[in-house]
């Protein structure tokens, strides 16, 4: 299972630039500006072979009583709960202020590893320098800098070092099983949804969020077919039970979603599609992983109901047009054997075997039919295509001038290939290598 690192501090001391540092990623917004990330923002991390979750934080206010700063506190205690490791950040050249000794107390009460971290330490080598931020009480400061990359590998060796990991990852045994993961919010139905397929109540169902607190994994055999289904977590196990409503750990759902062949993205038709729905399948798409959603509770809402959701599904997971949608009802076994029939043909397409010939002689009628616009001098000319991966399926073309292709030409290509394999419910990576001049420096 991969550790979760969370960033922890007051405002403006560096934690989003940190967060793009460990995840190589821009997907942090990052100025000279306080409080300008609010919501927890959840990213992975790779360093050696150990992989790891970041989750950054808005600045931190533990004494919050009112408004958007309590909100903010609500969202990086959740945060410090489901973390493994708490890097709690400070200010090099501000020094020590009253609101780090309170982010401070509250993590001692706590009892987690944390690890003091002085950001915009630049050329502050000697420990002197950072002598002051020992009266906070967490132990050795370690001075970084999180715009430059100073000091973050290190860092992270300490967090794992805290953690005792092997860097020798365990190799998943194959059993031929179809691994699918059921996501959503607390109480939509995951458990119940699972204990119906099964015929038995395997899996404690109850209307209450936050009931399932582990990602639980239960084999299943269908037509000879064998499964493996994941009910995600609603809470970590070690976390916090906060009385928000919301008691939805994102983390164990990201681990089930990143090791599952096919998600059930699961939608509760009372409430239609949320925030926290979008958030969820933004992370499915992202992870390459196949989907087919799922609107339960469908028996429980009226016409006009119903017309709302649908709106909302249009509008709100536009991105996932390539899923199949399904509206059922688990408690009442509604709609359920089409579901099976969706799920087998996203792993289907997900898995599929796409051969070179195949591929370059549908590469080479699309562009026979529309050929990619011309840009400046460049005319990009495309000349084969073959398969790079799978699960999701990753189509490598090759040519010149490839990288002034258009986006809107790639999903040309995209809905051909789609077409042409009768591709449903799995994404579509395709990815463009030119072909360098060897004479070029000659």
């Amino acid at each position: 299972m991969k550790p979760v690192l969370a960033l922890v501090g007051r405002p403006n001391v560096g934690k989003s630039t940190l967060f793009n540092r460990l995840t190589k990623t821009r997907d942090a917004i990052v100025a000279d500006f306080a409080g300008l990330t609010r919501d927890r923002h959840y990213g992975n991390g790779k360093q050696g072979k150990l992989e790891y979750i970041v989750i950054d934080t808005g600045g931190f206010e533990p004494t919050a009583e009112t408004g958007i700063y309590k909100e903010m506190a609500k969202q990086t205690r959740q945060a410090v709960a489901e973390a493994d490791v708490v890097i709690f950040m400070v200010d090099a050249r501000d020094g020590v202020c009253a609101q780090d000794h309170d982010i401070a107390k509250y993590l001692r009460k706590l009892g987690k590893t944390c690890i003091l971290v002085a950001n915009k330490a630049e050329g502050m080598t000697n420990s002197h320098q950072l002598g002051e931020f020992f009266e906070l009480g967490l132990g050795e400061v370690h001075g970084v800098s999180a715009a430059h990359g100073q000091g973050t590998r290190e860092l992270v060796d300490l967090a794992f070092a805290s953690l005792h990991l092997s860097e020798e990852e365990e190799e998943p045994v194959e059993t031929g099983a179809i691994k699918i993961a059921v996501a959503g919010r607390p109480n939509v139905g995951k458990s119940t949804l699972i204990n119906t397929w099964l015929g038995e109540e395997r899996l404690v169902a109850f209307d209450q969020a936050g009931t399932t607190r582990d990602a639980i994994s239960v084999p299943f055999e269908r037509d000879g077919q064998k499964f493996e289904l994941i009910d995600t977590a609603g809470l970590r196990r070690r976390g916090q039970v906060f009385e928000a409503i919301e008691k939805f750990s994102v983390v164990k759902t990201l681990q089930a979603i990143a090791d599952a062949n096919v998600v059930l993205l699961l939608i509760d038709a009372e409430q239609g599609v949320t925030d926290q729905d979008a958030h969820i399948a933004g992370y499915i798409l992202e992870s390459g992983r196949a989907v087919v959603i799922a609107i339960n509770k469908w028996d429980a809402v009226d016409a006009y109901q119903r017309q709302l959701v649908q709106r909302s599904i249009e509008t709100r997971l536009a991105f996932l047009k390539f899923a199949e949608l399904h509206f059922i009802s688990a408690k009442k076994r509604q709609g359920l054997g089409p579901l099976w029939t969706s799920l087998a043909k996203a792993h289907r397409s997900a898995m599929i075997k796409m051969t070179t010939p195949v591929l370059t002689r549908l590469l080479l009628e699309a562009v026979q039919y529309q050929s990619p616009e011309r840009a400046g001098l460049f005319r990009p000319k495309m000349r084969y295509a073959h398969q790079g991966g799978m699960n999701p399926p990753v189509i490598v073309i090759h040519g010149n001038s490839l990288e002034h292709v258009s986006n809107a030409y790639k999903r040309f290509l995209e809905g051909r290939y789609r077409q042409a394999f009768k591709l449903v419910g799995t994404p579509l990576r395709i990815e463009f290598k030119t072909t360098e001049n060897p004479y070029k420096d000659k």
